[in-house]
């Protein structure tokens, strides 16, 4: 069993992104950080991070761990610290995310927390832009589409989404099957594209994934949420690629059917980035809080 100290530097290395930031966070020397996180290592018979210029990039199972342990270490750390441990909800955190998966999962998620006082200020818009209001310090916390790369911008992946390329029955029913096996494009290319930006980043992704070109498709219309993109797809106006998590009702329902179905199913990661460096006891919570629901989630 790993001692606490070992959990508490492996956690300060996973939130700061390198063993240097973690050191001045913990108040420790660089090499008893490195001897540390190298005990635990082999306590667990696992890497948990890769060492490199830029940082201390987590392996999968240093996700699952610090998903784990995080908000445990946390609230020991209070018990030990604080008479008041609600005092550090008493703050706002601001964060960033797209309309459909925050709606959906991710703000949901964080209901206990504002149960105990804390207050979140939410911006939704395309990954890009979030990002950049990150880096600008206008954001504490972006649940991200895309894998940041801005320089200062630490990246945790938090979750799978699978995704479904779907349209309404009688749409559905209007592809050739046997052309769909053998020359997908030309099968599809009568099916108009409801997408959610104009260069088609979903989709584009999906057929480019699937059958190595971008789709030919005239696009019939664009609109920035997937709830909306999904009420299109229903009333017949097209076809789309949507996350399983966001199609899962409507193809239950027998509102939208799949139209392809791959070998194996396309993903795209989901990251929670934010600032490295130390950050608020409150941003951490919330950061925590989203990594441990994700572990019941699974894949979206």
């Amino acid at each position: 069993m790993p001692n606490l100290d070992r959990l508490a530097t492996f956690l300060a290395i996973y939130r700061q992104g390198s063993l240097s930031a973690a050191a001045a966070e913990l108040g420790l020397t660089q090499p008893a950080v490195t001897g540390q996180l190298l005990k635990l290592e082999e306590e667990l018979g696992e890497q948990l991070f890769v060492r490199s210029r830029q940082g201390a990039a987590p392996t999968a199972r240093a996700a699952e761990l610090a998903a784990r342990i995080g908000t445990r270490i946390d609230e020991l750390r209070g018990a030990l610290t604080a008479g008041d441990d609600d005092v550090q909800y008493r703050e706002t955190v601001a964060l960033g995310g797209a309309s459909d998966g925050m709606a959906t999962r991710f703000l949901p998620a964080l209901a206990p927390l504002t149960e105990r006082g804390l207050r979140v200020t939410v911006t939704l818009g395309l990954a890009d832009e979030l990002l950049s209001a990150l880096e600008a310090a206008r954001l504490d916390l972006v649940v991200s589409s895309v894998r940041p790369r801005q320089r200062g911008i630490t990246a945790i992946p938090l979750i799978d989404e699978e995704f479904v390329l779907v349209a309404a029955p009688a749409l559905a029913r209007s592809v050739d099957s046997a052309l769909l096996e053998t020359d997908p494009v030309p099968a599809l290319a009568h099916l108009p594209l409801i997408s959610y930006a104009d260069d088609l980043p979903i989709i584009r992704r999906y057929w480019r994934s699937e059958f190595g070109r971008r789709p030919p498709n005239r696009v019939a219309m664009v609109v920035p949420d997937l709830r909306a993109i999904l009420a299109v797809v229903v009333a017949g106006a097209g076809v789309s690629v949507l996350p399983r998590y966001i199609a899962a009702a409507a193809l239950e329902a027998g509102s939208v059917s799949i139209v392809h179905t791959p070998v194996v199913p396309p993903l795209n990661t989901i990251y929670l980035a934010h600032r490295s460096g130390t950050a608020r006891p409150v941003v951490t919570l919330i950061r925590d809080r989203l990594l441990e629901r994700a572990r019941a989630w699974g894949s979206l």
